[in-house]
């Protein structure tokens, strides 16, 4: 058995606390706890008070002061906050606890309240772009941004269209993605967006836009967002323009904010349904040993999609990660070379050269050794928290003895936690 307290209030419907009706106020006081409690609010449809008041729902004698029951069951150690806070909001009404033997108690953890709407979580005040905005200004405004997409509005703030960082590879002829390029030297840089100038938003955004509008459930745009496929969701107001954006940052952040202790849950014995990263991992993700020639870790880079090569030894134990940005920050003095190669996956006139360092240097000389790793029985819970706080979007697992076991990344956290 486990042991808990009933908590009951008996009181009215014009009972107030802080100008709140004192049910509604009481609810949220045990929702911003995040404590293993439920609550209950319940209104009668006949009672009397104290002061010889009786209050009844009958029409030929109808009351608008209704009694009304608010009942809390909470785990017994954490009872004392409760009743504390209670004996100062009741001003009207009668407060009583009662031991209770509870046989179990299981939930659900889920990521975040079903009820929370875009609104409450999304970036406001996003910076857009004009469908004339010149496409080395839309690339400026990336690279100094957060977000790898940027909404474009007509004359009214309305989105018309979305340009991210594949259109710009893929339609603008941006050489690499904006994280690489942003590392590369200032020449390099400017050459690129001199080289995009000519071309104007309009050329190369998705129209019309994926839009989310403001007063939709945050579940609902996350659906959105997996079947589009997009990182991120203009977010329109009731008159159709630009309110904010959500992306998939966004939502993790309101995830560790919202999201209750699911471990001092258990701890407590209540029974927490949750995913763990064991279940949503990419086991796939390509490994080399440490003297793989870096020739065949770019080939290898190049072909997956998480952009990430593990560096193993030969019991499997993870030594190291490996990125092209590691790739290009290890050949300081061949920068240029490398950079070309990377960009065009063609020769460059120092491609002998080249081709001749990248097959001496091996994987254990430029990988990196500074990475976080996240235990495959973590939940999925922590490895968000564990993303959002070392900036990271792509998290290697290892089992207890450090072997490497595979790879999470934002959008498989995403599409694991709202899974229906």
């Amino acid at each position: 058995m486990l042991q808990y307290k009933k908590v009951e209030i008996f009181t009215s419907e014009e009972a107030r606390w802080e100008g709140r009706p004192l049910y509604a106020a009481v609810v949220q006081y045990v929702h911003d706890l995040k404590i293993a409690a439920r609550c209950l609010v319940t209104r009668g449809i006949e009672g009397s008070y104290e002061s010889g008041e009786i209050a009844t729902g009958r029409l030929e004698v109808l009351s608008t002061n209704l009694p009304v029951r608010i009942t809390i069951i909470v785990p017994a150690g954490e009872a004392q906050q409760i009743l504390s806070k209670m004996e100062m909001m009741v001003a009207d009404g009668i407060v009583a606890v009662q031991d209770l033997q509870v046989i179990s108690h299981k939930t659900h953890g889920l990521l975040i309240p079903k009820h929370t709407r875009v609104r409450d979580i999304m970036t406001l005040h996003p910076k857009r772009v004009t469908p004339d905005t010149p496409l080395d200004e839309v690339a400026r405004l990336l690279l100094s941004s957060t977000f790898t997409g940027v909404p474009v509005v007509d004359q009214e703030e309305r989105p018309v269209g979305v340009i991210s960082q594949g259109d710009l590879i893929y339609k603008a002829g941006l050489p690499m993605r904006l994280g690489l390029l942003s590392a590369s030297h200032q020449d390099k840089v400017s050459l690129v967006l001199k080289n995009l100038a000519p071309k104007k938003a309009r050329e190369v955004m998705n129209h019309p836009a994926v839009t989310i509008d403001q007063d939709r459930l945050v579940t609902e745009a996350v659906g959105l967002m997996l079947k589009k496929q997009v990182k991120g969701l203009p977010v329109t107001d009731a008159e159709g323009k630009l309110a904010g954006i959500l992306s998939r940052v966004d939502v993790f952040h309101a995830i560790v904010r919202e999201c209750p202790d699911w471990q001092a849950f258990q701890d407590q014995q209540v029974t927490v349904e949750q995913r763990f990263v064991s279940d949503i991992m990419r086991r796939d993700t390509a490994t080399v040993l440490p003297d793989t020639p870096i020739e065949e870790v770019l080939h290898l880079i190049d072909r997956t999609d998480l952009q990430r090569v593990a560096v193993v030894d030969r019991e499997g134990r993870l030594l190291g990660l490996i990125s092209d940005r590691d790739l290009l920050g290890a050949f300081t003095d061949r920068t240029t070379g490398l950079w070309n190669y990377l960009v065009s996956k063609l020769a460059s006139a120092d491609a002998g050269r080249l081709r001749e360092d990248l097959r001496a240097q091996t994987a254990g000389e430029v990988m990196n050794t500074q990475i976080v790793t996240v235990k495959e029985d973590a939940s999925i819970n922590e490895a968000i928290r564990l993303m959002l706080d070392k900036a990271i979007k792509r998290l290697p697992v290892v089992d207890e003895e450090g072997k490497f076991k595979g790879m999470i990344s934002r959008e498989a956290l995403l599409r694991a936690g709202f899974a229906s």
